[in-house]
């Protein structure tokens, strides 16, 4: 990934943040000599510092990708920039228009997990985390036990180890003070349901802030 010096983001509480609250990643493998990417929700665990998850037992990627040295991509927010939202357009009008996104690259090393109580302690955790929002969440446990084991013969559990995590946060910071301004209010001022608009403008706004 091209990471100029000012687009890095090398704190960890950060990236970490990022990739709880985006946990689907694409994850890209080698299979028969050619790159390939998949879409997969991981979970990472900071203290050990893994990513766990799990995958179709009818997925090559387990068998193809066990010990082999992986990439997942975490999106996080995204937005257009247009220039007019620039303040120096109207005196140079040396404006183009760009994109703001931040990402988390993992790398590591899967290992493929073909353990039915590994698998059912994952399953069970990712649905606690994900379901803690509803209104009456819903728990492995709810399903009949036969159903629930039926269910874990179909999955493969991924590890990763990560060895290596590569924060960039490209949130207007190669512009002049007046001019990210500019980026945060015509993001903030996006209409409803610009969720990643508006959460890109407060990225921007954090990265002006002194440490």
């Amino acid at each position: 990934m091209y990471l100029p010096r000012h687009f890095e983001q090398p704190d960890a509480a950060a990236q970490a943040a990022l990739m709880q609250a985006h946990p689907l990643a694409t994850l890209v493998t080698l299979q028969d000599g050619a790159p390939t990417a998949d879409h997969i929700p991981l979970q990472y665990d900071a203290a050990a510092g893994v990513l766990r998850g799990h995958v179709a037992r009818a997925n090559p990627l387990w068998r193809a990708a066990d010990g082999q040295a992986v990439l997942a991509v975490f999106q996080g927010a995204q937005a257009y920039v247009s220039p007019n939202w620039y303040p120096g357009k109207a005196e140079h009008h040396k404006v183009v228009p760009t994109w703001n996104y931040a990402v988390v690259h993992a790398h590591g090393r899967l290992r493929a997990v073909d353990d039915a109580p590994w698998l059912h302690d994952l399953v069970t955790r990712l649905t606690a985390q994900h379901e803690s929002t509803q209104p009456a969440p819903w728990a492995v446990a709810d399903a009949p036990a036969d159903y629930v084991q039926q269910m874990l013969r179909a999955i493969v559990g991924i590890e990763i180890a990560v060895e290596r995590l590569v924060g960039k946060w490209k949130t207007s910071q190669n512009r002049n003070e007046a001019d990210r301004l500019g980026v945060a209010d015509g993001l903030a001022a996006r209409p409803a349901g610009a969720d990643d608009a508006r959460a890109m403008a407060d990225l921007v706004r954090n990265s002006m802030r002194p440490d």
